[in-house]
């Protein structure tokens, strides 16, 4: 095991979108679907009030099926690619022979702009922001991205550890499963909904970092080794983190899912034991579609067809997107707009979020083919680098282009 990280040869230089590495973006693209998947049936709970109440046998399945396959399994390979790019963008400012402080000086007003985002995202739109989250790790860890992989993985399993066991204690507490805070959430005044919001933002941001922190090491221990620029070459390690941690994550959701249908009722310690191993076991599961979705690129190889682009380019603008999800929930699921979520059937609601995720896949393609980027990802790229000068932005300029490589 190396104990520094390396700068790869062929950093020093931006990459067009169109020379990207496949498999990060193709990763985020069929992520962001099970993240649509999980909030469109989050939504339809909440606006039913009783997660627990007795429903139909396709409604119990549809419901298993979201928590033994999605919810908490998504976000953790998001942390997992977000920290992938972060290291990259450490590495490549390292060939250009920058010193440590001003890298972690980049990684952090990067950091910045991340939170105020997420905050403004909360604030407008949804409760249950994550950009917020990485751009808190940002802040707060950018010094792993230069320590040796044993006391990176020493803090990422730690954070493992206490993170997910923090995070299992505080949403069994009965102030956040009150059927009375669901109602808060789902309030038919636009302006109490969004009191709430900023109220709940500060407990749910650090209470989602914790749990992000150790999928965040895995994903700088994996840039490390270009696990996802050449998968090809670590095909033995892919093939068992994807049939382990599928798997695991699958019997790990089990306990989980028997209790938010109300087929197990355990006592409280029980269900905190059973949220804990849902955590837990949903970081193998993201770990686990995250490498399959790499052993697929390389089965694809070269060939890209038209699914794969647009999956490939909801990827590259995954912050536009996300953030698109979040409009479509508030026009279709908010009180104050259509008001659906309390109609649909559990399995429908599903339907519904697959429908709202393909439509940001549709859009995607339509920027790729019109050569625009994501103006999430312009914005922050802009607000990042322009501290930095004119010379950051000219292409004579090596590394010039800032973040293009970035998985």
């Amino acid at each position: 095991m190396s104990t520094r990280p390396r700068p790869p040869a062929d950093t020093a230089h931006g990459t067009a979108l169109a020379h990207r590495a496949v498999a990060p973006d193709l990763a985020r693209g069929v992520m962001l679907l099970v993240i649509a998947v999980v909030h469109a049936h989050i939504f339809r709970l909440l606006a039913t009030g009783d997660a627990t109440a007795p429903t139909g046998v396709l409604d119990t399945a549809t419901t298993m099926a979201v928590l033994v396959f999605a919810e908490a399994r998504g976000y953790p390979m998001f942390a997992a690619l977000f920290g992938y790019g972060l290291a990259w963008m450490y590495l490549r400012r390292t060939a250009e022979g920058r010193p440590r402080p001003w890298i972690r000086a980049l990684v952090r007003r990067r950091g910045r702009w991340m939170v105020a985002i997420g905050l403004l995202h909360t604030l407008l739109l949804f409760f249950g922001d994550i950009i917020a989250v990485y751009g808190l790790i940002a802040l707060l860890f950018a010094g792993l991205l230069h320590v040796t992989d044993r006391r990176l993985l020493a803090h990422g399993f730690t954070w493992m550890a206490v993170g997910s066991l923090i995070y299992a204690l505080g949403t069994t507490l009965p102030a956040l499963t009150d059927p009375e805070s669901a109602e808060a959430v789902m309030s038919p005044d636009p302006l109490a909904d969004m009191v709430v919001r900023l109220v709940t933002w500060p407990v749910m941001t650090p209470l989602l970092m914790v749990t992000s922190v150790f999928p965040f090491t895995i994903g700088v221990w994996a840039a490390r080794r270009r696990l996802l620029e050449h998968p090809e070459a670590h095909l033995p390690l892919l093939r068992r983190v994807a049939g382990i941690g599928i798997p695991l994550a699958v019997l790990g959701g089990l306990p989980q899912a028997l209790m938010s249908t109300g087929l197990w009722r355990p006592p409280i310690a029980v269900e905190a034991g059973g949220v804990w191993l849902h955590v837990l076991t949903g970081y193998a599961g993201g770990f686990g579609y995250a490498a399959l979705i790499a052993l697929i690129a390389v089965r694809l190889g070269d060939r890209r067809g038209p699914i794969t682009r647009a999956l490939v380019a909801t990827g590259q603008r995954s912050m536009t997107c996300y953030l698109l999800q979040s409009v479509a929930w508030t026009v279709l699921f908010t009180p104050y707009a259509l008001d659906l979520a309390a109609r649909l059937s559990g399995f429908t609601s599903v339907l519904v979020g697959v429908a709202v995720w393909a439509t940001t896949v549709v859009l995607a393609d339509l920027m790729r083919r019109a050569g625009v980027r994501g103006p999430a990802e312009r914005f922050l790229r802009w607000r990042t680098y322009a501290p930095l000068g004119r010379d950051r932005l000219d292409p004579s300029v090596p590394g010039a282009h800032g973040d293009r490589r970035t998985p």
